[in-house]
C-alpha cells in the first residue's frame, strides 16, 4: 500500500507518528552519506513542515551535530554543507508545490530529498516518488483510525532500495520454511538495535503494528476506486468552501489545496474565532490576520454550509454564498494538471477483493487464524509479557469523547482527559517510588531517548556538559546502547558473568576510569537474563559516587510491580512500558506507550512540546512525539 501510493521501492512495517518519522529520515539520509561527504551536516527543512515536526527535528539533531537550516525552498541557497532537505506536501498551509525546480537544484549539489506527505493526498497527487523523492513518510491516522487526543497512529516511511540496509523499523520480506515452503519472515534484521546495538540506524524496536493493519485494511476494503472517491469529495468540499469564502470577501492564500486553505482574515480574524467557536468549531489559529481550515473525509457539505455562515457572521453580514451546487461549479480546481496523478496503485488482489463487510470480516479472520495469540494460547515471552487484557479495560477506547479528540484541542475542551492523564501518572509514581512522569513518549524506545536526554540537560544545568560516557552492561538490550547513541553519548560497556549480573570490579574501574565524564549507567531490573541482582544498591553508588546518573530500564517493571521501586534502591530514571505491565495490548508489534519516570532533582527536565503550545516546563527538553500527550486514546486501559 505504502509503496504504491508513494512511488517508492520499499517501505517498512510503521514507525510510531509522522513527527519522529520526520527525524527518522533525517538521520537515517545522515548516517547514509557518502565517503566524500562525511563532512556535511547542514539538513534544509521547509517552513512550511508542520510545527510538531519542527521541534522534534530540533530535539534530535542537536545531540548528533546535525545543523537545521529553516526557509523557503523557492529562495535557498544550497551549498556544498547540505546533505539533505525535507519538504511537506502539500505543505502546512495547505498549498500543492510543484517542487521539481528544486528537487533537481539539490540533486546536482547531491543532497537527497525527503518529503513529509498526506497519505490519502496521493491518490490524486503526482506522488513524491515520481519527481525525484529519496524518503517518503507520513501519518496513516486518516485511513480508518481515531485521533484520538494524538494517537496512536501508525507512521509510514518508505525509501529507495538503496537505503534498505539503513531504513530504521521492521521489514517483512518472504522466505521458506523448514519445510520449503514460502513464508514471510522479518527481514534484513542485521541492521536492527537488537543486532548491531550502538551501530543500529535506529533505536526502533517495534512500532504501530496493529494501527498499521487497520490502515491497510481500510485500504484493502475501500480499494483504488474508494480511496479515489473520498480523496475526491474531501478536495471537492474544499474547493467549494474556497469559491464561498472568496464571495464573502475573504482571500484564501493558496490557489492549490487538497484538503486545507489558509485564509486571510485580517481585522475580523478574532470574530471569526469566536464565531467558529459559539458554533461548535474549531479553526487553526496561525496568527492574528491568518485562519486554518482542513477537512477531511467526515466532513458534509452541511459542515461546509455552516463554516461559511460562521465567515459571513465575524464580518456582521447574513450568508449570501448561495447554494452550494452553484459553488462546485465554479469552484477552482485546486490541483494543477502537471501535479495530477496518472500512475496506477493498489493493483495487488489483497486490495481488489474484499469489498463488503462479510468478505472482509472473513479475511481477518483467516488471518487471525495463522497467530498464535493469547486469546487462544499463553506465549513465554518473559516477565513483560502481557497476561490479560480485559474486555472493560479495551472499551473505552471505542468511545468518540476519547477517539474524536484532536490532539491541539483547546485546553477548555479537554479537561476530562487531561484529568485522566494525571491521575495515571500519579498512580504510575506511586509505584515507581518517583517523584514525576511525562506520558509523552509513544514507546519504550522514545521513553528510553527521553530519559537519557534529561540526563543530559540535567548535567548540563550544572556546567557539566562534558558529561557523555554512558555505561551499559554488556547483557543490556540492544535499545539501550542505540538510544544512547542517538543522545549524543558515548557507550563504554561493563562486563557481565555468565548469569548477566554486572561485574563490579569492572564497573568500579570504569566509573573510576571516566568520572570527569560520565553521565549514566543503564540497568535492566531484573536484567534481561531474568535475574535480581542482589548488589543493586551498590550499582547505583557507584555511578552517584562518579558523578553519573542511574537509569533503570522499566521493560521488565512487571516482574516486581508492587514489590519494589526502581525510584527506592536508587534509580534516578525509568521508562515504563504501558504496553507491557500495565495491560495495552502490543498488536504484535505496536501500539505502545514508553511513559519516563523521574526523581525530584529531574523533575524539571520532562518535555515539553512548544511548537503547538505545550510547556510543562521552562527547563524542559524539547518534543520527543508529535503530541504533548503522545498515544493518548490508549491510555484509559492502563487507567482502568
Amino acid at each position: 500500500m505504502v509503496a504504491d501510493l508513494t512511488g517508492m521501492e520499499i517501505a517498512n512495517a510503521s514507525l510510531l507518528d509522522e513527527a519522529t518519522a520526520a527525524a527518522e529520515a533525517m538521520t537515517m539520509l545522515h548516517g547514509s552519506r557518502s565517503r566524500d561527504a562525511q563532512g556535511k551536516n547542514s539538513f534544509f527543512v521547509s517552513h512550511e513542515c508542520f510545527p510538531q515536526t519542527k521541534e522534534l527535528l530540533k530535539t534530535r539533531a542537536h545531540p548528533l551535530g546535525i545543523e537545521l537550516v529553516f526557509g523557503d525552498f523557492r529562495t535557498v541557497s544550497l551549498d556544498d554543507s547540505f546533505y539533505g532537505a525535507l519538504l511537506q506536501y502539500p505543505a502546512a498551509d495547505g498549498a500543492v508545490h510543484d517542487y521539481a525546480g528544486f528537487v533537481s537544484r539539490a540533486k546536482e549539489k547531491g543532497v537527497t530529498i525527503a518529503v513529509a506527505a498526506d497519505i490519502l493526498s496521493l491518490v490524486l497527487l503526482t506522488p513524491p516518488g515520481e519527481w525525484g523523492a529519496d524518503v517518503v513518510f507520513g501519518s496513516t491516522q486518516r485511513f480508518g483510525v481515531p485521533m484520538g487526543y494524538g494517537g496512536p497512529h501508525a507512521a509510514y516511511f518508505a525509501c529507495r532500495d538503496a537505503y534498505k540496509r539503513a531504513m530504521p523499523g521492521r521489514i517483512i520480506g518472504v522466505s521458506v520454511d523448514a519445510e520449503g515452503s514460502p513464508a514471510l519472515r522479518m527481514a534484513l534484521q542485521t541492521r536492527e538495535q537488537h543486532i548491531r546495538r550502538e551501530k543500529a540506524t535506529s533505536n526502533i524496536c517495534t512500532a504501530q503494528a496493529l494501527l498499521a493493519i487497520m490502515a491497510g485494511m481500510y485500504a484493502a476494503y475501500h480499494g483504488p476506486k474508494g480511496l479515489r472517491t473520498i480523496a475526491q469529495r474531501v478536495q471537492r468540499l474544499t474547493a467549494m468552501l474556497a469559491a464561498g469564502l472568496k464571495r464573502l470577501g475573504y482571500t484564501p492564500l493558496n490557489e492549490t489545496f487538497f484538503d486545507t486553505l489558509t485564509i486571510q482574515t485580517g481585522k475580523h480574524t478574532a470574530a471569526v474565532h469566536a464565531a467558529a467557536n459559539r458554533n461548535r468549531l474549531n479553526l487553526r489559529k496561525i496568527d492574528d490576520q491568518h485562519a486554518g481550515i482542513s477537512l477531511d473525509e467526515t466532513t458534509t457539505r452541511e459542515d461546509v454550509r455552516m463554516l461559511l455562515s460562521v465567515f459571513a457572521e465575524a464580518m456582521g453580514k447574513d450568508d449570501e454564498t448561495g447554494d452550494l451546487n452553484e459553488l462546485e461549479n465554479i469552484a477552482p480546481r485546486g490541483i494543477p494538471d502537471r501535479l495530477t496523478r496518472t500512475s496506477a496503485y493498489l493493483t495487488h488482489p489483497v486490495f481488489n477483493q474484499y469489498h463488503s463487510e462479510h468478505e472482509m470480516l472473513r479475511y481477518l479472520r483467516s488471518l487471525a487464524d495463522k497467530d498464535l495469540a493469547l486469546d487462544r494460547s499463553m506465549i513465554p515471552l518473559g516477565s513483560c509479557t502481557m497476561k490479560l487484557n480485559a474486555t472493560s479495560e479495551m472499551l473505552p477506547v471505542t468511545w468518540p469523547e476519547f477517539g474524536a479528540m484532536h490532539p491541539f484541542a483547546p485546553m477548555d475542551q479537554t479537561a476530562g482527559y487531561r484529568a485522566m492523564i494525571a491521575q495515571l501518572e500519579q498512580m504510575l509514581v506511586a509505584l515507581t517510588g518517583y517523584a514525576a512522569v511525562s506520558l509523552q513518549p509513544n514507546a519504550g524506545s522514545q521513553g528510553e531517548y527521553a530519559g537519557l536526554l534529561i540526563i543530559k540537560a540535567y548535567h548540563a544545568s550544572r556546567g557539566d556538559g562534558r558529561r557523555t560516557v554512558c555505561l551499559i552492561p554488556s547483557s543490556a538490550h540492544g535499545t539501550n546502547p542505540a538510544s544512547a547513541m542517538m543522545a549524543g553519548m558515548r557507550v563504554v560497556v561493563v562486563a557481565c558473568d555468565e548469569y548477566g549480573n554486572i561485574d563490579l570490579a569492572d564497573l568500579r574501574a570504569k566509573a573510576e576510569e571516566h568520572q570527569r565524564d560520565l553521565a549514566a549507567i543503564m540497568i535492566t531490573y531484573p536484567s534481561t537474563h531474568g535475574v535480581f541482582e542482589a548488589e543493586v544498591r551498590q550499582v547505583c553508588e557507584i555511578v552517584h559516587q562518579h558523578g553519573g546518573q542511574v537509569y533503570v530500564d522499566g521493560a521488565n517493571l512487571n516482574a516486581m510491580v508492587g514489590l519494589a521501586a526502581p525510584g527506592q534502591f536508587g534509580g534516578d530514571v525509568s521508562h515504563l512500558n504501558l504496553h507491557k505491565t500495565f495491560c495495552i495490548p502490543h498488536g504484535g508489534g505496536g501500539p505502545g506507550v514508553g511513559p519516563v519516570a523521574v526523581a525530584p532533582h529531574l523533575a524539571k527536565f520532562l518535555p515539553n512540546l512548544r511548537a503547538v503550545g505545550y510547556e510543562r516546563s521552562r527547563d524542559g527538553i524539547g518534543g520527543i512525539t508529535g503530541a504533548p500527550y503522545g498515544s493518548a486514546s490508549i491510555l484509559p486501559i492502563s487507567w482502568m
